[in-house]
């Protein structure tokens, strides 16, 4: 063991830790979910901690030796070493400060040990003079959350990608598949299971452009802004180099904020992020749910698709199969919007220059993006490439549905066709059938339109 103190007292601390003594207090204070901060969170903070400790040293405020020791362990975190030392909760009181104090001392600790020094020998490297030089956690933390969620948009946004091109291929191979189309639950007019496949792909690619805009909105930072937004005891100099350091570091363009002080006091962004996964999981929800319905049965439902069969579906039930991947999908979508309101909460609930309810943020949006990354691959991989068309069933519910009947108003009036309606729905005998005894169009001209090509796009045939 070792000791550590801070202005609260004397701790000891394991020697063949990195963390001290202020992380040992956060691990005692926030015992609140059981697990950790999310690892592509600390690597993102490692990449906030590496641009300011070069941002630093080119203002020739941090010594060499020290800073260069400094990067070569974020280089460390980065490359994804170190990730066990970071136990702290993801929700915790401070605003981030128990995380961003966590960081500073790994990397302090690291580098004393690799200059030869004992750990916790801080007055040679400090976690609060050197680690968090010219910074706050009200400035680094929020930038970190931004290039997390960056990078996890990324496979967020791939996951979509694939499930919309997933789709469009789907529509292509259904284009000639006419089946009903149902509005109220109840038989419309005819559709094709491709153009159903080719709307939900729309949908998904504007998910996808909704996340990526409210993405790119957040990569305007406040490191520099300090405790409050004003800067207080980071130069000039620093404020340039920083943002320019970070987006060398990242890949991507980061920029200082116009109004710092709004930059630190205001979360907004991360509600339009969250409100954008939101939003896509109710497109989602809306596709998934037309899958069950239309896989439902097989003997007593729509039956118009057939799922893959992933595993039994009852305990008692023998030969059961449910459509469990789009149950699951549903289900990750419902765990998203839970998110969101948190998120919301969050976002509402600070006060004057800073809002301390960031770590329940960036928990709930790191889950979000997490989940629906995961549940959307799944639902590509574990139903949609392998899902196939009932063409037959497709082709019962047209023959027996009265919906068709709307394609006849431009030839027959609406009063012939709502009468030709009520006649085959009392009767139970095919639309088709009534009409060509009453004579009012013959076969050929019937056939015509009553086409698949007819009646599932614009136009009056006939």
């Amino acid at each position: 063991m070792r000791k550590e103190h801070d202005f609260l007292g004397e701790l000891e601390v394991p020697d063949d830790v990195y963390y001290g003594v202020q992380t040992l207090r956060a691990m005692e204070n926030f015992c609140i979910t059981g697990q950790r901060v999310d690892s592509d969170f600390v690597q993102a903070m490692a990449k906030v901690k590496k641009a300011a400790a070069l941002a630093n040293m080119s203002t020739g405020r941090m010594p060499e030796d020290v800073g260069k020791l400094l990067v070569a362990v974020t280089d460390e975190i980065i490359a994804g070493k170190l990730l066990d030392q970071f136990p702290v909760d993801p929700i915790q009181g401070g605003a981030g400060t128990s995380f961003n104090m966590n960081m500073n001392e790994v990397m302090c600790n690291r580098a004393l040990e690799m200059s030869g020094k004992p750990k916790g020998s801080y007055d040679i490297i400090s976690p609060n003079n050197h680690g968090n030089m010219a910074q706050s956690t009200n400035d680094t933390f929020p930038t970190a959350i931004k290039v997390c969620l960056s990078f996890k948009s990324k496979k967020l946004i791939a996951a979509l990608d694939r499930l919309a091109t997933e789709l469009e291929k789907k529509a292509k191979e259904f284009a000639d598949i006419v089946k009903m189309g149902r509005t109220h639950l109840q038989d419309a007019v005819p559709i094709t299971l491709g153009q159903e496949m080719g709307s939900y792909a729309s949908s998904i690619r504007r998910g996808i452009s909704r996340i990526e805009h409210a993405i790119s909105e957040i990569h305007v930072m406040n490191m520099g802004g300090t405790a409050v937004g004003t800067g207080l005891n980071a130069e000039p100099e620093y404020i340039k180099k920083v943002a320019e350091i970070l987006s060398e570091v990242t890949g991507e363009t980061y920029r200082t904020a116009d109004n710092m002080i709004d930059a630190t006091n205001n979360t907004d962004g991360f509600a339009d992020v969250s409100a954008a996964m939101k939003n896509t999981a109710l497109v989602l929800i809306k596709m998934a749910n037309d899958f069950r319905l239309m896989a439902s049965g097989p003997r007593c439902g729509f039956y118009e698709l057939k799922l893959p069969m992933r595993q039994p579906g009852s305990s008692i039930m023998p030969g059961k199969v449910n459509p469990v991947i789009a149950e699951v999908l549903n289900q990750t979508c419902y765990q998203v919007i839970g998110n969101d309101l948190a998120v919301t909460f969050g976002v509402e609930n600070g006060q004057f220059e800073l809002n301390v309810m960031e770590p329940v943020m960036a928990f709930n949006m790191f889950n979000s993006m997490n989940y629906l990354t995961n549940a959307v691959n799944g639902f590509v991989d574990k139903l949609l490439i392998n899902l196939q068309p009932n063409v037959e069933q497709c082709q019962y519910w047209i023959d027996r549905s009265v919906g068709i009947v709307t394609a006849l108003l431009p030839h027959v009036g609406y009063e012939n066709a709502a009468m030709l309606a009520k006649e085959a729905y009392n009767s139970g005998r095919p639309i088709r059938e009534v009409i060509l005894e009453k004579g009012l169009l013959t076969k050929e001209k019937l056939d015509v339109i009553l086409s698949p090509k007819a009646m599932t796009t614009p136009g009056i045939v006939g």
